[in-house]
């Protein structure tokens, strides 16, 4: 007998309101009572939307009660003042950015936060920006690309055969990788990260399976990368110092992570209704079924992203004949839960690099300014925290407006780069200088090592991105 599945659009057909309630009784329902037929289901369904106290005490469709039962709410009123947080090269920062960044330290389950010299505006909680709160994850502190990462592999391939066999490392490049919206790989790969709970245990995420599987191992677009490049090793463990070749990544997870940011967030707003001005930063309580959800679609989205990473990088690396000696990896749009002060608390990083005592990162710079491999200093005033890149100091539709085809392509000649795809809006102009960004903060990272760009591949229309 074929296993129940249901669909929002047959709930919302028989009453059901929008919102979190159609996940949960789909969840429920998929779970246990999956041996019912559809028609069976659904009839269950419309006698608990009917009398919803009824099923109070139900052990399982009670979940589906409680979320239909209506309680009158308020608006969450926010602390009179922002808490105090530190500010990296605040000179450098937009007023948008620090504007945002005091609302959410007006969150009452704020705890601390801070501002990386990166730093710029963007929605509810700046990217740059990065937050500790209480018992809560709030969906648009960790962002709408869960898991945007930095993937470097050190090669042992001499530097110098990337310009003497430049024509084959950009082929590769090319057969090698997918970019852009809805982009899918071209046939079906394997990895442990597609058997993952979370599939079958959120409603959501069974309808994702699909798109996750066809979408893995390719990256987005705006200013998601893979490149070829020159790795100046000054400290790193397990590699001598010097130069090699290497590989640098940047993208997140895809179509899957996109809909899980956008329903969570949905959810938080209706469950948690703050100010206006504040909206987007609405939050899910983690002993909630919504937060523990989210908590469980979040680590898988941060998952997948890092497995694209890996498949892009073994493939490439494959390609040209090389074994790796060394990587750094790290995501900068996430949450984790650490201790602080002594507390627990949830840490967003929004667009920021964990930078914990030890703890190695890369910061990339632009398409022809250096990035940099850092190891953290664990400061405690930045929560642990970095910047994850030079940061944009003008926005996509400006930096269209102000830079040319002409003028891009012969900067990318004076500075020895070839592009593959990308747009004016990311020309290297549209940044900060990361020279400026890295010297803002010597007191969160130590510079363990470089990564030059030489060969770089983009989408070749740039959308918008939040990472």
């Amino acid at each position: 007998m074929a296993k129940l599945k249901l669909s929002g659009k047959e709930l919302r057909k028989i009453g059901y309101p929008e919102g979190p309630v159609i996940s949960v009784a789909i969840t429920v329902m998929e779970q246990y009572y999956k041996h019912h037929s559809s028609a069976d289901a659904l009839a269950l369904l419309e006698k608990v939307l009917q009398d919803p106290e009824a099923f109070s005490g139900d052990e399982q469709l009670s979940r589906i009660a409680e979320k239909l039962i209506v309680v009158e709410s308020s608006e969450i009123a926010l602390l009179a003042s922002p808490m105090d947080y530190a500010v990296y090269g605040k000179e450098f920062i937009e007023d948008g950015a620090i504007r945002q960044m005091d609302y959410a330290m007006r969150l009452p389950v704020t705890a601390a936060g801070a501002l990386m010299p990166d730093a710029h505006q963007g929605y509810g909680l700046p990217i740059g920006g990065v937050l500790a709160v209480r018992g809560a994850v709030i969906p648009y502190g960790v962002g709408v690309d869960i898991g945007c990462r930095m993937c470097l592999s050190i090669l042992d391939i001499p530097a110098a055969q990337l310009e003497k066999n430049a024509s084959v490392f950009k082929r590769e490049l090319i057969a090698g990788t997918v970019f852009g919206a809805g982009a899918t790989w071209k046939s079906s790969l394997e990895d442990e990260v597609l058997s993952h709970p979370a599939f079958s245990e959120i409603g959501l995420l069974k309808h994702l399976h699909a798109k996750a599987a066809a979408q893995l191992s390719t990256s987005g677009s705006g200013n998601h990368f893979v490149e070829w490049g020159i790795v100046e090793v000054n400290d790193l463990p397990g590699v001598m110092p010097g130069l090699y070749l290497g590989l640098l990544s940047h993208s997140g997870s895809r179509g899957l992570g996109a809909q899980i940011a956008g329903h969570y967030t949905k959810v938080a707003r209706e469950v948690c209704v703050l100010p206006r001005e504040v909206q987007h930063l609405a939050w899910l309580e983690l002993s909630s079924s919504e937060g523990a959800e989210y908590w469980m679609a979040m680590n898988l989205a941060g998952d997948y992203a890092a497995a694209c990473h890996h498949h892009i990088h073994q493939r490439l690396i494959k390609a040209v004949g090389a074994e790796l000696l060394g990587r750094v990896e790290n995501h900068h749009n996430f949450a984790w839960k650490e201790t602080h002060n002594g507390e627990e608390l949830i840490v967003h990083r929004k667009g920021a690099t964990p930078a914990g005592a030890g703890v190695l990162g890369v910061i990339p710079g632009s398409m022809t300014a250096p990035g940099f491999i850092v190891r953290g200093r664990g400061a405690a005033a930045s929560l642990d925290s970095a910047a994850h890149g030079a940061g944009r100091q003008m926005s996509r539709s400006k930096a269209t407006q102000s830079f040319t085809a002409s003028g891009l392509s012969k900067l990318l000649g004076e500075q020895k780069v070839k592009l593959i795809g990308g747009g004016l809006d990311e020309a290297p102009g549209a940044y900060k200088d990361i020279f400026a960004v890295m010297a803002a903060q010597t007191s969160l990272v130590d510079v363990v090592g470089s990564f030059y760009p030489k060969i770089v591949r983009m989408a070749d229309g740039s959308g918008p991105r939040e990472d």
